[in-house]
């Protein structure tokens, strides 16, 4: 099997059709999703659709978890704030009751899916270093787990220590476990405005990090047209 692995998506739709026909003509069989389908784009209603048709295995970000209920949004950048409560008012009941149905953390296969951390998913922690991801391999009881939320394509390998870094392809190693970012489709923040997404081959044990440039310019103009902020339409140019 080959599994195309999302994250991130963030209501980008451009981005989003563009990473579906890609995988889909690089051999994908299967469809999977490190979580926030929706959030900071203008599309959220397009971009869920287009997820549950594709029959992708998602698990819960924290833009989901919030663009689907009723909780405070204190602590949130008033930036996502203003698009959690556009969003709600966008999404129809069945999309709000979808989004409230996925799991934190979720094993398929032979892999597993979080958005966040594996010790607390809930809390919605940051992993960018060796420490982070240390506290993770104590609760990952498969060799691959694949992540988001930072939007930052990084990969971790545990053996008697703890490797890490940016990647393009990863062979699986028996006896060893691996924590790895997929970056995002919709929103990059690593300075590489191109959309990312994983290709992970099962069979042959094979993780590959796929870039490709989808149409900026409209997503920017639908965001505009929305009336939402416009630091959000900007941002995507920079991938930051």
């Amino acid at each position: 099997m080959k599994y195309a692995i999302l994250g991130d998506i963030h209501a980008n739709l451009e981005a989003l059709v563009a990473v579906r026909k890609d995988a889909l003509e690089q051999g994908a069989t299967h469809f999977a999703c490190v979580g926030d389908i929706v959030g900071y784009n203008a599309n959220p209603v397009e971009c869920v659709d287009i997820v549950r048709e594709m029959n992708c295995v998602t698990v819960r970000g924290n833009h989901d978890h919030y663009c689907s209920g009723t909780d405070e949004l204190t602590g949130f950048h008033p930036l996502a704030a203003d698009v959690v409560n556009w969003t709600r008012s966008q999404l129809r009941p069945d999309q709000l009751e979808y989004l409230r149905s996925l799991k934190y953390v979720l094993p398929v296969q032979s892999f597993t899916l979080v958005h966040s951390t594996l010790d607390n998913p809930e809390m919605w922690g940051y992993v960018f270093d060796k420490l982070e991801a240390d506290a993770n391999f104590n609760y990952q009881y498969t060799s691959v787990c694949f992540f988001g939320h930072t939007h930052v394509p990084l990969a971790f390998e545990k053996t008697f220590d703890v490797k890490f870094g940016l990647y393009e392809k990863i062979k699986i190693t028996l006896g060893r476990k691996y924590f790895i970012n997929v970056g995002s489709v919709g929103q990059p923040r690593d300075r590489d405005p191109r959309s990312a997404y994983v290709l992970f081959d099962t069979q042959r044990g094979e993780v590959t990090l796929r870039r490709l440039a989808y149409d900026v310019q409209k997503t920017q103009r639908r965001i505009r047209e929305a009336g939402l902020p416009a630091a959000l339409a900007e941002r995507l140019a920079d991938g930051r």
